[in-house]
């Protein structure tokens, strides 16, 4: 029983380890990351998810920045209940890039990384949350639907260097009709 203490120990050490590794993008600029944007890739290995992966669309969200310094982040996802529109507010840190938000979903705060963005074409983003055990949430945010093949390869190199197999590395299909046709587009 030792023994497994100390090694469930020593793996949330080395997790803990490579997520205070990530830094955000250099010199954020909440004001050019606003506007809208893909989900075009992202990887995510919660047991609960693997039945879903088949299932994933693209998703878009819009980022509407705040005077204080945080974001709103409008999201539309295609779910097997239709097109879903979630709102989430981003709260400031004290690190320009890093932000909070409350999940309801969870009852939890998680937190968000903007790891590496040219603002114009594709961002990387973390998402991490302590629930049961650390789970992380790496996605590839585009301004449109399609991104480079440079910067899929990016993606996929960063998903892998945080201990993401291969196989929970995901770039869905577009969703049609998601969000209505006037809804954010």
């Amino acid at each position: 029983m030792k023994t497994i203490a100390v090694s469930v120990a020593t793996v949330m050490m080395c997790v803990m380890m490579i997520h205070a590794d990530v830094k955000p993008q250099r010199d954020f600029s909440l004001q050019k990351f606003a506007g809208k944007w893909y989900r075009v890739g992202f990887a995510y290995d919660s047991p609960g998810f693997a039945l879903y992966r088949d299932k994933v669309k693209i998703s878009m969200g819009i980022i509407t920045p705040l005077p204080n310094g945080s974001a709103n982040l409008t999201m539309w996802e295609l779910t097997p209940f239709g097109c879903m529109t979630y709102m989430y507010q981003y709260n400031k840190t004290s690190v320009p890039g890093q932000f909070t938000y409350f999940s309801t979903r969870h009852n939890m705060v998680k937190d968000i990384t903007v790891v590496d963005t040219n603002y114009t074409d594709y961002a990387v983003v973390l998402k991490h949350k302590v629930f049961n055990r650390e789970y992380t949430q790496v996605a590839l945010y585009g301004r449109s639907q399609r991104v480079r093949n440079d910067v899929l390869q990016k993606f996929k190199a960063f998903a892998l260097s945080q201990g993401f197999p291969k196989e929970t590395i995901l770039t869905p299909p577009p969703a049609e009709n998601c969000p209505p046709s006037g809804s954010g587009r």
